[in-house]
């Protein structure tokens, strides 16, 4: 037996609560972890409170992230005792996730847990961190460099958009950061955002064309946000999306991008290959002052993150909350 958060719906409705789990119940797989850490993304706090339609079969662990240590496998890769990390796959979607003590996976979907990082010190950069990564892999791979101009980053002060600040900031970008929060200032200038936005100055609808201002942008918004990220973007820049917090849709013109020439470049860290995953990895070891993962993290135990999942919900979370699963 082992403890876990079970997403389950039936006919007295949709609930996620903690519970003893029998390993028999595990799903199928070829790599079997011991979970020392998952964490609570934007996507699992859609999952627990059922606010968005992210699970897709029942009974569910959610959880799209986890480091934990191999204790059986039949992939040629692991052996009991490697130290593994996961980040997305579906995991906590399709196939259960990480928010409980152990958990039965595909060894192709896993990573050897990099040597720099602790496995609560992986979990603090976890989805959130990786996909920001990949946003600033995707910058640089379309020419844009620290001289070009500043960077904005949108949510800059949930998961992504704090990672984001940090490396941005360390690579020698001038990095701007947008909050509906801005009692948070001084949080997002302590990762490095040389200036704080308001939302409200992106989040109505606006024009075509805006004064060009941003050589790049990190968005985990999406909607008017992006939009008016996009009118406001120099000739050339490149503009990453990763995210949906203001909306899916896409209340644009072409404008930016047939007048200005203006890169959209949409980032998936669900289903990106391994292989772009090890160098997004890599150049978190190098590129993220570890330091700083302390400003941007907390650590629950697994009965805490289901009033964090509300909370996360309601924009009342900074930064990354770390879920300690033994906790």
């Amino acid at each position: 037996m082992f403890k876990g958060i079970l997403i389950e719906k039936d006919e007295s409705g949709y609930r996620a609560t903690l519970k003893e789990i029998d390993d028999t119940e595990l799903p199928e797989g070829d790599v079997t972890v011991r979970v020392s850490h998952s964490t609570l993304n934007y996507k699992d706090g859609l999952a627990i409170t059922g606010k968005g339609p992210v699970v897709r079969k029942f009974p569910m662990v959610p959880g799209i992230d986890l480091v934990g240590v191999v204790e059986e496998s039949s992939h040629p890769e692991f052996t009991p005792g490697d130290q593994v990390l996961l980040n997305g796959w579906g995991v906590g979607e399709n196939h259960w996730g990480g928010l409980a003590q152990k958990a039965r996976l595909k060894g192709d979907w896993l990573l050897p847990l990099p040597a720099q990082f602790s496995p609560q010190q992986a979990m603090a950069i976890g989805t959130a961190g990786y996909t920001a990564m990949l946003c600033v892999l995707a910058l640089e791979r379309h020419g844009v460099k620290p001289q070009d101009g500043e960077i904005l980053v949108t949510g800059a002060a949930g998961g992504v958009g704090s990672v984001a600040l940090a490396v941005l900031s360390k690579l020698g970008y001038t990095a701007v950061a947008v909050t509906g929060r801005p009692e948070d200032a001084e949080y997002l200038k302590s990762l490095g955002a040389a200036e704080v936005l308001e939302r409200a100055l992106f989040s109505s609808p606006g024009k075509p064309l805006g004064k060009e201002r941003w050589a790049g942008a990190v968005d985990v918004a999406g909607g008017h946000v992006l939009a008016n990220v996009c009118a406001t973007t120099k000739y050339r820049g490149v503009v990453t999306a990763c995210g949906l917090a203001a909306g899916m849709d896409f209340p644009a013109s072409v404008a930016p991008f047939i007048l200005r020439g203006v890169t959209l470049a949409g980032i998936d860290s669900v289903m990106c290959p391994r292989a772009d995953r090890r160098v997004a990895w890599q150049r978190l070891g190098t590129d993220l002052d570890i330091e700083k993962l302390q400003k941007i993290s907390q650590v629950v135990g697994l009965s805490e993150a289901l009033p964090l999942a509300r909370k996360l919900m309601n924009g009342e979370i900074r930064g990354r909350v770390i879920v300690d699963v033994n906790q």
